[in-house]
């Protein structure tokens, strides 16, 4: 993408000025869109496939799971070509959200839709199977198109340490809120909608419009903050460009970067095991309804909503390591906590919910305001800035962490002989203890390790508040020594 239309922009410096109000609440909104249609999946999309599309547990993990490998391979050169992309109307990373956003919203609701192939329940199956296969790489290439370039924006629209997690409060305020929102919608949608097949495509059309609003509301919103750093970008990087796999070695020789994609990698992968099983061990383990499902989850994203700002605030005085260990510690506890529960502890089932929510913040928070600072190491060490190689990985390990995660509960619920539904009917109204055990492993131990793995990394992430003020004051002066030759 290179946009040669000249576009008259101001030369002075905003990059110094604190961010207002307006343009955080137009960066956060670039991460509703696909928060919304994130957490419908993680929440909806292997319960759909198996109790409305009538796909097996196990193909319906293996659908999403070839998806996002196909889409992960495409994630670090997406991020490479927004690095080299040059538009003087939109900077590098605007082009690909303004162009993708459409797409992005329509193959989305296509994942919903249940075509018939074939009267014979065998081959409509595998029919569904592989419908469900194209559409989902097709769709989690365009969320890559206008996902991955909205994560680089960060360390584009402000340079300050603290700065960054405040924008990331605002981001993840939006990607909880859209969380939320769109449980709110389903329970509305779910109360008022009697056949289930219509519920989830009217669900899916509420939410892809919103999704797509959302992202032009962040595109016109931030844009003359980024075209700011693009004139500053374009005066002081080196002219020199670094090939892609010599972009790949130094990736993966920063050190530090490898801390934060393994602390990322073990948190979201935590998430999203919890995530995906939850509305099975709703229904199935405490004996409540589909409709309690969003109760439930938004009892989790609530908490985690309003941690946020708790937790930005608190990291500025104790700093980001602790503020992970205090939130990780509860979700543990409550993740220990639900592996016990039984049928008519719904009081307490909730309580294990605001805990599991007050250390989902942690995760959502913690780990995106470290890359920054990882970002600013590299461009110390070869004099580039590359976001979009490094978010590339991030959103890669994001995608990698929900596809093997459905995958994991998926072939898991199938090998417990977990029943499907068979299209057009009835969910079944019991499952098998073998099932009902896998699925209390699901939401307890399975995520409990994941956590416990990232906690051990997090003890040892290198870059410390001083460390990082090192290394501005380093870029700091090399900036000196090219204005003052």
């Amino acid at each position: 993408m290179n946009d040669s239309a000249a576009d008259d922009y101001p030369q002075k410096n905003k990059l110094s000025e604190k961010l207002d109000l307006k343009t955080k609440l137009a960066y956060g909104a670039g991460d509703l869109g696909p928060a919304i249609t994130a957490n419908i999946s993680i929440f909806f999309l292997l319960i759909f496939f198996t109790n409305v599309a009538g796909i097996p547990a196990g193909l319906a993990g293996s659908v999403l799971l070839i998806g996002k490998i196909w889409d992960a391979v495409n994630d670090p050169f997406v991020g490479v070509l927004t690095d080299k992309t040059q538009s003087r109307r939109w900077g590098r990373r605007l082009p690909w959200m303004f162009y993708g956003a459409i797409p992005f919203g329509i193959f989305f609701f296509l994942q919903w839709i249940v075509p018939q192939f074939n009267s014979n329940q065998s081959i409509n199956v595998w029919a569904l199977f592989w419908y469900y296969v194209g559409i989902g790489v097709v769709s989690q290439v365009f969320y890559t198109v206008v996902n991955l370039p909205y994560t680089a924006l960060t360390p584009e629209l402000t340079q300050d340490y603290d700065e960054r997690t405040s924008l990331n409060s605002f981001r993840f305020a939006f990607s909880i809120g859209g969380s939320i929102l769109s449980l709110l919608l389903a329970q509305v949608v779910f109360s008022q909608i009697v056949n289930e097949q219509q519920q989830y495509i009217v669900l899916a059309a509420i939410c892809t419009v919103i999704s797509v609003i959302s992202l032009y509301w962040c595109i016109f919103g931030v844009r003359d903050r980024v075209l700011a750093f693009e004139a500053q970008r374009i005066q002081v990087e080196e002219s020199e460009s670094i090939p892609f796999f010599a972009q790949l070695k130094i990736v993966f020789t920063n050190r530090p970067f490898l801390f934060v994609i393994g602390i990322y990698l073990f948190s979201w992968l935590g998430v999203q095991i919890t995530a995906s099983i939850i509305p099975f061990f709703v229904i199935y383990c405490m004996s409540l309804k589909t409709a309690d499902v969003p109760t439930v989850m938004i009892a989790v994203q609530g908490t985690a909503l309003l941690m946020l700002f708790v937790w930005a605030a608190v990291s500025k005085r104790v700093g980001k390591k602790l503020v992970y260990f205090l939130g990780m510690s509860l979700w543990i506890i409550a993740a220990a906590g639900l592996f016990f529960l039984q049928p008519g502890q719904i009081v307490l089932m909730y309580v294990m919910a605001i805990m599991a929510g007050v250390g989902v913040s942690t995760a959502y928070l913690v780990p995106w305001s470290m890359i920054p600072d990882v970002i600013e190491l590299d461009e110390l060490q070869t004099g580039q800035r590359r976001e979009g190689i490094f978010y590339g990985f991030m959103v890669l390990l994001q995608k990698f962490g929900l596809a093997f995660g459905l995958f994991l509960v998926g072939n898991a619920l199938q090998a417990s002989g977990f029943q499907e539904t068979v299209a057009g009917q009835s969910p079944p109204p019991i499952q098998p203890e073998s099932a009902l055990l896998a699925i209390r492993i699901a939401v307890g131990p399975l995520p409990t390790i994941c956590l416990i793995l990232g906690l051990v990394l997090t003890y040892f992430y290198p870059i410390t508040r001083e460390m990082h003020a090192e290394i501005m004051l380093k870029l700091q002066a090399r900036q000196q020594q090219r204005d003052n030759p």
